[in-house]
């Protein structure tokens, strides 16, 4: 992998991770489309490291906040903490337990064709949704419910994003609290997943390069911290919809060449 290659994936697996168009829709596809391949586990791990601090960036006034609260024990930020343990589990629950299941699901691209579908769908309720959400944080059964969402979306071709989202807002939050909670409750899921990768890293750094990795890393957290700052402004413009019609044109176009030819079909 050269230095350009290394470039260009991370600006997309920053952009792709948090805009509600499902990062693993778009590799298996890739894949499929033009024989586009990540090299190795490490290469995930970097990405997803960045956008992790991503995250933690755009929120890190958040972040204090909560952890401030929690070391000096006031009862909502360990209430809110809470509640993002308790929509984490779902998520853990199957990422662990039904890891041999799901990776198979990542060599059928016709099928995160057909969930990108189900993400439009997921990511056009939300227009309807916020007109009547107005709570500031989730109720305990609604964080159980964006955490089904969360673990829903392990599957190809359903943005976490989109879905926590969606599951939030039909929850009763307000918007912006729904992507701030959404994007809190991502930091467990992306390091979680990169902790599960690590046993698998090896030596493997060294083959692919630490200017490509150094040139991944920088470019998936810019571009994730872009990423964040767009969906959070189309959310108040109430233009957040839009996103729909791309995952219907990507998902829906796919699925058609794939009628059409058979070598798509995986």
């Amino acid at each position: 992998m050269n230095p350009f290659e290394a470039l260009v994936l991370g600006v997309v697996q920053g952009l792709t991770e948090f805009l509600p168009v499902s990062s693993s829709g778009h590799l298996v596809l890739g894949q499929a489309l033009f024989g586009i391949e990540l090299p190795g586990v490490v290469f995930e791990v970097t990405v997803h490291v960045a956008t992790l601090c991503a995250v933690c960036w755009v929120y890190r006034r958040r972040l204090a906040e909560l952890i401030q609260g929690v070391c000096s024990g006031d009862r909502r930020s360990i209430g809110d903490v809470g509640l993002l343990a308790a929509a984490t589990l779902p998520a853990a629950a199957v990422g662990v337990g039904l890891r041999s299941t799901l990776e198979p699901t990542f060599e059928r691209p016709v099928l995160a064709a057909a969930m990108l579908l189900v993400t439009g769908a997921f990511v056009w309720s939300i227009r309807r949704l916020s007109r009547r959400s107005t709570r500031a944080r989730p109720t305990t059964g609604g964080a159980l419910a964006i955490g089904l969402a969360q673990a829903v979306a392990i599957l190809p071709g359903i943005s976490r994003s989109g879905s926590t989202v969606a599951a939030a807002t039909a929850a009763g939050v307000e918007p912006r609290r729904a992507a701030e909670f959404s994007f809190l409750l991502s930091i467990p899921a992306i390091g979680g997943a990169a902790v599960l990768q690590a046993p698998n890293l090896g030596e493997a750094g060294l083959a692919v390069g630490m200017l490509p990795l150094g040139l991944a890393f920088a470019a998936a957290a810019l571009s994730g911290v872009l990423a964040i700052r767009i969906f959070l402004r189309m959310l108040e413009r109430r233009v957040f919809h839009r996103f729909a019609w791309y995952c219907w044109f990507v998902g829906g176009g796919y699925l058609a060449a794939a009628a059409i030819w058979p070598a798509l079909r995986g």
